[in-house]
C-alpha cells in the first residue's frame, strides 16, 4: 500500500469522512470540512501508525492531504 493509500484509510478510520471524497488535493478545512481538533486527531494517528513525529509548527503547512504524504514520505525511517 503506498503513502497515499495508508493515509486516506487514516483519514476515514479518523475522521469518518467518506473515501470518495478524499483526494491528494483534498484540502482538510476547505473540502473535508474538518476543525482543528479534528486536525490534531488526525496528526496523532499519522504519527501513531507511521512512526513520525510531527512537529506543532509544521501544522500551518499540512493542509492539503497531498502535503500530508509528501511529509511523511520526507520524514519516515525507511
Amino acid at each position: 500500500m503506498d503513502t497515499f493509500e495508508k493515509v486516506k484509510e487514516i483519514i476515514i478510520d479518523t475522521l469518518s469522512f467518506d473515501g470518495e471524497e478524499i483526494r491528494p488535493e483534498s484540502d482538510f478545512f476547505k473540502d473535508l470540512k474538518a476543525d482543528s481538533l479534528d486536525v490534531v486527531e488526525l496528526m496523532m494517528a499519522l504519527e501513531e501508525n507511521f512512526g513520525i513525529s510531527i512537529p506543532d509548527e509544521e501544522l500551518p503547512n499540512l493542509h492539503t492531504v497531498e502535503s500530508v504524504v509528501k511529509y511523511i514520505e520526507d520524514h519516515q525511517e525507511n
